[in-house]
């Protein structure tokens, strides 16, 4: 009976350090993912300061405070036009308000017809 026992102890710990180190690998996929990210982040934003003139990146990170998936999406279309070498010159603050302007959706005023 003790013989037992002894052999359901050690299947137990067998199957305890197992689910241990398989965590231990899951924890350490997720910083690696996680890593990868800051990486392309870091990226982002060095190509961002080539691309942007202060003021104008100082407006988008205003602007990502409110409109977080707009200025993902202008960046994004930046970082392509610059990796096309479609993009002469740095883009100032004028320009990036332009280009703002352009992707905001345009509104539709509602019209009443009175019958």
């Amino acid at each position: 009976m003790t013989d037992d026992l002894e052999e359901i102890r050690r299947r137990r710990l067998a199957q305890m350090q197992q689910q241990q180190q398989m965590g231990a690998g899951d924890m350490q996929a997720a910083m690696q993912q996680e890593q990868a990210q800051a990486d392309m982040d870091a990226k982002k934003q060095a190509l961002m300061r080539q691309i942007l003139t202060p003021e104008a990146r100082e407006r988008l990170t205003n602007l990502r405070m409110s409109r977080k998936e707009l200025v993902d999406q202008l960046e994004s279309q930046l970082i392509m036009l610059a990796q096309n070498g479609r993009l002469q010159s740095m883009i100032d603050d004028e320009k990036l308000k332009q280009l703002l302007v352009q992707m905001q959706p345009k509104k539709r005023e509602p019209t009443i017809k009175r019958m």
